[in-house]
């Protein structure tokens, strides 16, 4: 029988324990990941959140779109732990930049704590993890999407589905399903504004 996961560690306090589980000043996307076991999609999924808070290289949403577009195909085919290419396994980052970054959500995270629980799990596991790498297939577009200032909206909605994925919340996951499907419905209006605006202008 598998080992269960003590429930009173939240997302946050989980991921700053991973960080600061190895020596150094930088830390591999590998080390970070490995304690965290069948948790590692969601915390995955919180690290691409993390260039849409901090000021980055113009562009930088549509690499990180892309990346959210290819973790959710692992989740469509049914993998149950997320396949990461050798050379992003080895990819460092500052430690320190990421506990700075998780002090600096910590008033986000601490609100989603409060608010998530297990509960409707089942939304959490097979076959409905089909529906949620479709709905991170769709955000991983809109983010790649060259829309002005969308990352910081897209990006709360990755943290929401990485928590609500962590903390096996089925509720918040029907939150997110519905909020990406307004955020398409919204995007596929306001491009067609957008487009129609300059044919009339031009």
């Amino acid at each position: 029988m598998a080992e269960k996961e003590p429930r009173e560690d939240k997302t946050a306090a989980l991921l700053r324990a991973a960080a600061l589980s190895t020596p150094g000043d930088r830390i591999t996307v590998e080390q970070l990941l490995e304690p965290l076991k069948r948790r590692a999609f969601g915390f995955l999924l919180l690290l691409l959140a993390i260039p849409n808070f901090i000021p980055v290289p113009v562009g930088i949403g549509g690499v990180m779109g892309v990346l959210v577009v290819g973790l959710g195909l692992e989740m469509l085919i049914g993998l149950e732990h997320p396949w990461i290419p050798g050379f992003l396994k080895r990819r460092g980052m500052s430690r320190d930049g990421l506990l700075r970054f998780l002090d600096r959500i910590e008033p986000i995270t601490r609100r989603l704590e409060k608010a998530c629980k297990p509960r409707v799990q089942q939304l959490t596991r097979r076959p409905f993890t089909f529906i949620s790498g479709a709905v991170m297939i769709l955000i991983g577009i809109l983010l790649a999407l060259p829309i002005p200032f969308t990352n910081y909206l897209f990006g709360g909605m990755l943290i929401a589905f990485a928590f609500a994925l962590v903390e096996r919340d089925g509720v918040l996951l029907l939150a997110v399903w519905g909020s990406t499907v307004a955020a398409v419905a919204l995007s596929a209006t306001f491009s067609h504004a957008l487009i129609k605006f300059f044919r009339d202008m031009f």
